[in-house]
C-alpha cells in the first residue's frame, strides 16, 4: 500500500467545497489563486472570497456576508488605502482569494495587495505602448482579472492576453489576441470556464469585426473563436450561424468592419453549460451607412449563447435589431431564479444601453418580459409576441436629425449592477441622457461613430455663459434604480448630481453600496433606498465595489479614480476638477480609523496670455476638425473633465511651431498624444489651434 496515495485520498474525501482551502493545507501550504471549477461552483456560499468578476458564476454581485448590516453601518470606517501610480480612470473589479486582493489599474497594470493590511505584495506592468490610447474609444481603463489554478489572466489595452503567476506576478505565457495593426483594444475582464480563458475586445467605433476567443489556460493555445458578425460572403463563412446571419445584412458591410465587439459581458451558466456573451454596436453606428438601411444585422446588440468547450452557437436574442444608436448589449448579465406566475424560472437579466430591462429564459433565449427602466423615446415598448421593439421611425434620423433618449452613453453602460435574492431587486447605475443623431457630412469617416450627430455637443454650440452650461449639464441625469424584475417596475430610485456613477454591490446585510463620479462612496438601505452612510473618497468612483472577509473581518473595497468615456468627452457635465489626482484602492471595515493621505495637486494653471497671438487658421473649420479628431479625448468645447490636460490652458496655443510638433509630429506620443500627420496637414492643425485659441479667450471672458 502506498501511504502517500492513501493519505491523499482520505484528505480529498474529507474536503468539501466549503473547506477546500483548509484541507489543502494538510498537504502543504495552498498556492496563490488556488481557484478551479469546484471552488467557483461553491462560491455562492463562500462569502470570504471574491474569486471571479461577478463573485460567482451567476454574476449577481451579491455578498452573503452579514457582519455589516443596517444596524451598524454607521460604524464603518476606512480600514486601509493604497495609492496607485496613475491618475487615469479606474474601472477594475478586484478579486480576493485566500487573503490576497488582486486588481487591475489603468494602462492594464496589475497589483497584488494583502487584503487585511493593504500592503502591496507585487505589481506587474505589461508596458502598453502609450500610443495604444488612440485606439481606445473610452480611456485606457481595465475592468479586471480572471483566476484559475495559480494563475491570473489579464487582457491588455493593446490586445494581448497575459497569464501571470499569482504568487509572483511574473508572466507564464502571453498571446496576441488581435491584429496589432487594426484598432482593437481590450478593456474587459476575461473569464475562465472549464480550463479555457474567454476574452473579447473593443474597437467597433473604428471599423473592426468583433469576436470572442477561448484559449487553453495552461498553454495559451487558441481553442476556438466565434465571430459576432459575418465576413466577406465571397469567402467561406466560419460557421453555419454566420451564414444565416449574413442574410440579415446588405451592401458591403465587411469593408467597414461591421462591429459587434464583445467588450464586456461574458457569463457562464453551469446549469445549462452555456456561455452567454453580450455583443456590441455596429461599425459604423449608422445603419444606413453600414447596411444600406436594410436588415437586422445579426449578431449586433444581441445576447448570444455558445457552447463553452467549442464556441458552437446555440441561441441568440437581439435587443436592438438594425442597431443605429450605439445601443450595445455588452452590459452586465445576471443569472437568477425568479418566481414567475407561481413557478420558479431560470432566467437571464440584462439592462443594456437601449433603456429596456430584459428577462430571458436561460435555456432557450425566449423573451419573458421587458420594460423600460429609464425614459425612452426611440421605441414605445417591446412586443412580447415578437420580441421586437415597437420603434418610432423618426428616431432613425434617416431624413432629419433626431433627439433620442437614451444616448450612446446608454440608459445603463458597463457599470456593474447587482441583484439581491433577499429583496428580489436589481440595483442599476442608470442614466438619463438625450443625444442628437444625424447623418454625417460626406467627407466624414464612416467608422468613427461620432459622425452620427454631434452637432449639439461640439463647442460652437455650448453656451458661453457658465450658468447656462451648468443648466445644460443638469439635463444629463444619473440615478440609482432599484428594479423589480418580476413586476418589471421601479421599486425606488436615488437621484445623483451627475450623470456617470459607479457600479453597485448588494449584501445579505440588506445594504447597497455605490460610488459616485463626484467622489462619494455611499451605503443605502436595500429595501427603501435611504442613505445610511457615506465617505468622501477624494476622487471620482466608476468601479463596482466588492465584499470579502480577511482575518475574520468583513471588508468592502472599491477602486477610485475618475476616467472613462463621459469624463473625457463631456467634461462640461462633470464635477469641476483638475488632472493630477492619483487612483487608489479603498477598503472599509467596522471601526476602521485609517485616514486618506493628502491629495497633491498641480500648481495653479495660468490662463495663457494670448494678447498679440496670431494664427493663419480658421476657427470655424477648426471646430469641425476638433469634433472629428480631438473631442473624444479632450472634451466637447475643449472643456476637460479632470482626466486629461485642458487644451485651453496649453502653452502651445501661443507657439504655432510647438503646436505643430505636438499635433502633427507626435512630440508627446509617449503620453498617448499620437501624431496626426497621416490624418490631416499643417493648415488643418492650425485651424484647430485657431478654434482652441477662441475657446481659451472665451473662457477668460475675452472677445
Amino acid at each position: 500500500m502506498n501511504f502517500t496515495s492513501t493519505r491523499t485520498s482520505l484528505v480529498v474525501v474529507a474536503c468539501t467545497a466549503a473547506v477546500i482551502v483548509a484541507c489543502s493545507s494538510a498537504l502543504g501550504p495552498p498556492r496563490a489563486a488556488n481557484v478551479d471549477g469546484l471552488r467557483l461552483g461553491a462560491a455562492e456560499k463562500d462569502g470570504r472570497n471574491w474569486m471571479s468578476h461577478g463573485r460567482t458564476y451567476s454574476e449577481q454581485r451579491y455578498s452573503p456576508l452579514t457582519q455589516l448590516h443596517k444596524g451598524n453601518i454607521a460604524k464603518l470606517g476606512l480600514g486601509w488605502s493604497l495609492e496607485l501610480d496613475t491618475s487615469r480612470g479606474q474601472e477594475g473589479t478586484p478579486l480576493v482569494i485566500d487573503g490576497v486582493l488582486y486588481t487591475t489599474t489603468a494602462w492594464s497594470k496589475v497589483v497584488a495587495i494583502d487584503a487585511a493590511s493593504g500592503a502591496k505584495l507585487w505589481q506587474y506592468d505589461p508596458e502598453v505602448p502609450r500610443e495604444a490610447a488612440f485606439k481606445a474609444c473610452c480611456d485606457v481603463v481595465n475592468r479586471g482579472l480572471a483566476a484559475w489554478k495559480g494563475r491570473l489572466f489579464l487582457g491588455t489595452l493593446d490586445g494581448r492576453l497575459v497569464a501571470l503567476d499569482a504568487a509572483t506576478g511574473k508572466p507564464a505565457w502571453m498571446v496576441q489576441t488581435t491584429d496589432p495593426a487594426a484598432p482593437y483594444t481590450i478593456t474587459g475582464a476575461p473569464r475562465v470556464v472549464k480550463g479555457k480563458v474567454i476574452i473579447g475586445n473593443g474597437g467597433a467605433e473604428y471599423g473592426v469585426r468583433g469576436y470572442v476567443t477561448a484559449y487553453d489556460a495552461a498553454t495559451g493555445q487558441q481553442a476556438w473563436r466565434f465571430y459576432t458578425v459575418p465576413g466577406n460572403p465571397s469567402e467561406p463563412f466560419e460557421s453555419a450561424a454566420l451564414r444565416r446571419a449574413a442574410e440579415t445584412w446588405a451592401g458591403e458591410w465587411w469593408k467597414l468592419g461591421g462591429g459587434g465587439t464583445v467588450w464586456d459581458a461574458i457569463v457562464y451558466d453551469p446549469e445549462f453549460d452555456l456561455l452567454y456573451i453580450g455583443v456590441g454596436n455596429g461599425s459604423p453606428w449608422n445603419h444606413r451607412l453600414r447596411s444600406e438601411g436594410k436588415g437586422d444585422n445579426l449578431f449586433l446588440s444581441s445576447i448570444v449563447a455558445l457552447r463553452p468547450e467549442t464556441g458552437e452557437y446555440v441561441w441568440h436574442y437581439q435587443t436592438t435589431p438594425a442597431e443605429t444608436w450605439d445601443y450595445t448589449a455588452t452590459q452586465p448579465i445576471i443569472l437568477a431564479e425568479l418566481n414567475l406566475d407561481g413557478q420558479p424560472r431560470k432566467v437571464l437579466m440584462q439592462a443594456p444601453k437601449n433603456g429596456f430591462f430584459y428577462v430571458l429564459d436561460r435555456a432557450t433565449g425566449e423573451l419573458i418580459s421587458a420594460n423600460n427602466f429609464v425614459p425612452v423615446n426611440w421605441a414605445s415598448h417591446i412586443d412580447l409576441a415578437t420580441g421586437r421593439p415597437v420603434e418610432d421611425p423618426q428616431a432613425r434620423y434617416t431624413e432629419a436629425p433626431a433627439v433620442v433618449i437614451p444616448s450612446g452613453y446608454g440608459g445603463h453602460s458597463w457599470h456593474p449592477m447587482s441583484f439581491s435574492p433577499r429583496t428580489g431587486m436589481v440595483y442599476i447605475p442608470a442614466m438619463e441622457i438625450p443625444f442628437v443623431y444625424a447623418n454625417p457630412a460626406a467627407d466624414t469617416s464612416p467608422n468613427t461613430g461620432w459622425q452620427n450627430g454631434i452637432d449639439a455637443l461640439i463647442a460652437t454650440t455650448l453656451p458661453d455663459d457658465a450658468a447656462e452650461r451648468k443648466a445644460l449639464a443638469a439635463m444629463l441625469k444619473g440615478r440609482l434604480v432599484a428594479w423589480d424584475p418580476v413586476r418589471q417596475r421601479e421599486a425606488w430610485h436615488v437621484d445623483h448630481p451627475y450623470m456617470l456613477n459607479g457600479g453597485t454591490l448588494a449584501t445579505a446585510g440588506d445594504l447597497v453600496f455605490q460610488g459616485t463620479i463626484d467622489g462619494k462612496f455611499i451605503a443605502y438601505d436595500a429595501t427603501s433606498g435611504k442613505q445610511l452612510w457615506s465617505f468622501d473618497a477624494g476622487n471620482g468612483i466608476l468601479a463596482g465595489p466588492i465584499a470579502y472577509q480577511a482575518g475574520g473581518v468583513e471588508y468592502v473595497a472599491v477602486m477610485v479614480g475618475k476616467g472613462g468615456a463621459a469624463p473625457l468627452i463631456s467634461g462640461f457635465a462633470m464635477p469641476e476638477d483638475r488632472p493630477g489626482k492619483m487612483g487608489r484602492v479603498l477598503a472599509f471595515r467596522l471601526g476602521g480609523s485609517a485616514q486618506l493621505p493628502p491629495v497633491p495637486l498641480p500648481e495653479p494653471r495660468p490662463v495663457p496670455d494670448l494678447a498679440g497671438t496670431s494664427t493663419t487658421g480658421t476657427a470655424a473649420a477648426g471646430a469641425r476638425l476638433y469634433a472629428d479628431h480631438c473631442m473624444v479625448c479632450h472634451g466637447a468645447g475643449a472643456i476637460s473633465g479632470g482626466v486629461l490636460p485642458d487644451l485651453r490652458y496649453s502653452a502651445a496655443l501661443t507657439d504655432a511651431a510647438l503646436w505643430k510638433t505636438i499635433v502633427l509630429e507626435g512630440a508627446l506620443a509617449a503620453n498617448g498624444m499620437v501624431a496626426f500627420e497621416s490624418r490631416f496637414g499643417a493648415p488643418q492643425a492650425e485651424d484647430i489651434r485657431a478654434w482652441v485659441i477662441n475657446e481659451s479667450r472665451r473662457m477668460a471672458g475675452e472677445p
